[in-house]
């Protein structure tokens, strides 16, 4: 199946000082990752530096793992969702990569802290 939706239970947030690496033919700048795993799927998170390529999403369907790419500036509200809200869930499509998100559930509006 090449599109796969699952609740992400849980994350690690993992700091580099910069580490290089390729994806689709680019040397990409890494400062940090966030792994997403729910049951047998994860969802790697890159957040690059300025100077680094972004890559497109890529889905790796046999090893059930995607892998998104963002702006190290992006990381704080993206950590602060994952701390923050429940449930959240990770889309994976190798159908549409462009389409590969994490997602919270749909919220009543003014909800509030809890």
């Amino acid at each position: 199946m090449d599109v796969k939706v699952f609740e992400i239970t849980e994350y690690m947030v993992i700091w580099r000082q910069l580490e290089l690496m390729n994806f689709q033919g680019m040397t990409v700048r890494v400062r940090a990752i966030v792994r997403c795993t729910g049951g047998d799927y994860t969802m790697d998170v890159y957040f690059v530096d300025d100077a680094s390529p972004i890559p497109d999403p890529l889905y790796d369907v046999p090893n059930k793992k995607g892998f998104m790419f963002f702006n190290i500036r992006d990381i704080g509200p993206f950590v602060d969702m994952l701390r923050n809200e429940r449930p959240v869930y990770g889309h994976l499509r190798g159908d549409r990569p462009e389409w590969m998100s994490i997602t919270t559930a749909k919220e009543p509006i003014g909800e509030g802290e809890g």
